[in-house]
């Protein structure tokens, strides 16, 4: 009875629901069960039919994400992955429908014969040969024992797996891109058949613009009949005034006294002394307490590293003096000298690198551990110690670094500033000729110090910074006037004229794509290119933004949604195109004579000459290249004219009085292997010619746009 109940009380809902899916049954029965399935709405893409899940996504996203340390935005790392799930796909479908497969014995053979694998000492038996046994349980222990290395295998064997199902497309699509003797023989001749003639030209700039109608009609028709060149994604135009919150002339000087006050001891509201800048004993802890905004930096400083206008004034102190406040960029600075030494401003040295799983780039087929790395390192150490002369032999055959491997290890000449610091304090402040292992987040390295030059005074500074940065009183009054402005446009048809009479730059942000976060004069916002996508924005909409250091208020200007180019955003590009036709119509009409002498007559100009052109540089002396009327020229019978040939610049009429046809070959094997070597070349167009014949559905702005 209570369910008999509850359907009684629910009976008009469920009329409605049914009547709703018996609808979309009638205009379309395939949407039938997606009306009732939910799986659309997990559904990221499609491509050639096969879906791809929002979960197949968000996993292959973060796997990016914590490959690359999070060192790319959002949405490039969405595209980047968006762009490799394409690909994967595409090629599989192509190899399956060639009935191709990579299987896991292709993999593994790959896996096996790579030589970090197959050279491995590791992996070798008591004879020094790759036993394919040991480096078996060399992955199960890993896969038992060591989650983080066997997810860095298993993505490098998934690697080779992709790589190999590339490849092997690729190499099938490359065995068929040959060339025959008769193409190699026609090449010949094209390239190296020499043209005499005489023309006569007209350009289209001799006509008037203005004796030329293009109605909008035209336009439009041009479009449809050229379809695949105007094309288009949905795009947005902007138009935005951006109000950057700056500190003022009253906010910097009020900053610099609060940076001077720290410099001496003061008293606090008890009466007891607080210490200053340039009595502490301990620099870290007293700026973390009193808040800077730069924290404390160890490094030795050059005099060219320091602010110019005070740097004289440091480098002429001694050890405890303070100066400042000084201003540098955007922050007030105040610095004391906490050392004072001599240092060489520039070291050559030499470095062989043992990287680890785990190190700052180190390739996929890295496999050894920290410790196994820092034992080869001392090993390697030991050597060089007892015979110097071996570094170079080594560097060559254990360095993971190539280019300075190549040359013995030698990284050539380098200053303070270039290295990572453990290696660079090694390095400066260590003489000629010493050698050591030293760890750096790109592994261990065995490091010589071949030589130094430029030896100079440098110091340590302890330096206490406060940015510059608007009061609250300025920010306050820099919302107001973003906010005034947003008000005024909501009360007027015109904002260009608002803008205008406050004398406010507006800035266009023009064909924004629903995936960009890039918008033109800005930066990375990707909040204001979501609200311009949003489903109920609509053109002449606008907001107010609140951004880091500014206010933007953005109007959108043009909604355009995926198909063809409205006319609007085409005109520019197809009108100059008609333009030319109808100035070649009424040219040709002009053209007519019973010689080229006549025709320049009538048309006020010259015959002019052209010797020994052919269609490898269709150039014509005096106008520029012209390859359509050169290859009418080259088809052409002798001394006929030719009339109304339109060409890149202007019409034309020619009569070609010679063709020198090139001696003929014995045989036309190097032209032809030019042409095939000239088309395997290009197999990097492979994969896009696949993409664009492919059936792909890119769902994604459903997860980025907010409908």
């Amino acid at each position: 009875m209570a369910i008999l109940s509850k359907i009684r009380e629910r009976s008009m809902f469920l009329i409605i629901i049914i009547g709703l899916a018996l609808f979309a049954f009638v205009l379309d029965p395939s949407t039938l069960g997606d009306f009732f399935n939910s799986t659309k709405v997990n559904e990221v893409g499609e491509v050639n039919g096969e879906t791809i899940s929002r979960q197949e996504f968000a996993a292959a996203l973060e796997q990016y994400k914590q490959q690359t340390g999070s060192r790319v935005s959002e949405m490039q790392a969405a595209n980047t992955v968006w762009e490799n799930m394409l690909r994967k796909k595409i090629y599989k479908n192509q190899l399956s429908e060639a009935g191709i497969s990579v299987g896991e014995q292709d993999v593994w053979n790959e896996v096996i014969n790579t030589p970090s694998v197959k050279d491995n000492p590791q992996f070798a038996n008591e004879a020094g040969f790759f036993d394919e046994a040991k480096f078996k349980t060399f992955l199960a222990t890993t896969k038992e024992n060591n989650p983080q290395m066997w997810s860095a295998w298993s993505n490098y064997m998934n690697q080779i797996k992709d790589n190999a199902e590339t490849n092997t497309y690729n190499k099938l699509v490359t065995a068929g891109l040959g060339a025959s003797l008769k193409e190699g023989e026609t090449e010949y001749f094209i390239e190296n058949t020499k043209l005499s003639g005489q023309f006569v030209y007209v350009p289209y700039a001799s006509v008037a613009d203005s004796l030329v109608k293009i109605k909008k009609s035209e336009v439009e028709a041009y479009i449809k009949e050229n379809k695949n060149q105007y094309k288009t994604e949905a795009t947005r135009d902007l138009s935005y005034v951006k109000f950057d919150i700056k500190a003022t002339p009253e906010d910097e000087e009020a900053i610099k006294q609060e940076v001077a006050k720290l410099i001496d001891n003061t008293l606090d509201r008890n009466k007891q002394t607080v210490v200053g800048f340039k009595n502490t004993t301990e620099d870290k802890e007293f700026l973390n307490e009193n808040g800077s905004d730069m924290n404390l930096d160890l490094s030795y400083k050059f005099k060219n590293d320091v602010n110019q206008t005070i740097a004289s004034e440091i480098f002429d102190g001694k050890e405890g003096d303070v100066f400042g406040p000084y201003k540098d960029q955007d922050f007030f600075k105040i610095s004391k000298i906490t050392e004072v030494s001599n240092m060489p401003d520039s070291v050559r040295a030499s470095h062989i690198l043992i990287p680890f799983v785990g190190a700052q780039r180190a390739t996929p087929d890295v496999i050894r551990t920290k410790e196994e790395a820092k034992k080869l390192a001392d090993s390697l150490l030991t050597v060089v110690k007892r015979r110097r002369n071996k570094f170079e032999d080594l560097a060559k055959n254990f360095s993971s670094d190539k280019g300075s491997g190549a040359k013995g290890g030698d990284l050539d000449w380098f200053n303070y500033n270039r290295m990572t610091p453990a290696f660079r304090d090694f390095s400066f402040t260590n003489k000629k000729g010493a050698l050591d292992v030293v760890e750096t987040p790109f592994g261990y390295h065995v490091i010589r110090i071949d030589d130094t030059k430029n030896k100079q005074k440098v110091l340590k500074l302890a330096t206490f910074a406060r940015k510059i940065v608007p009061s609250e009183a300025t920010e306050n009054d820099f919302f107001q006037k973003a906010e005034q402005f947003a008000l005024a446009i909501s009360k007027s048809e015109d904002y260009n004229a608002v803008a205008k009479e406050n004398n406010y730059t507006l800035k266009p942000a023009v064909g924004l794509k629903v995936l960009d976060e890039n918008v033109p004069g800005i930066g990375n916002q990707r909040e204001i290119v979501s609200w311009a996508f949003k489903g109920d924005t609509e053109k002449g909409d606008f907001k107010r933004f609140d951004l880091e250091g500014s206010y933007v208020v953005a109007v959108v200007t043009e909604k355009t949604e995926k198909g063809l180019m409205p006319v609007e955003k085409a005109i520019n590009s197809v009108r100059p195109i008609l333009l030319n036709k109808k100035k070649a119509a009424l040219i040709a009409d002009k053209l007519n004579g019973d010689s080229l002498e006549d025709i320049a007559k009538a048309n006020n100009t010259t015959v002019r000459t052209v010797n020994n052109v052919n269609l490898k540089s269709p150039s014509l002396s005096g106008v520029g290249s012209e390859p359509k009327v050169v290859g009418a020229m080259y088809n052409a019978a002798l001394d006929k004219i030719y009339n109304s040939v339109e060409g890149n610049r202007g019409v034309f009429s020619f009569k070609v009085t010679k063709r020198e046809l090139p001696t003929a070959l014995p045989n036309y094997e190097t032209n032809r292997k030019k042409i095939s070597e000239a088309r395997k070349r290009l197999t990097f167009k492979i994969y896009e010619a696949i993409k664009k014949a492919s059936d792909i559905e890119d769902n994604r702005a459903n997860m980025y746009v907010s409908n």
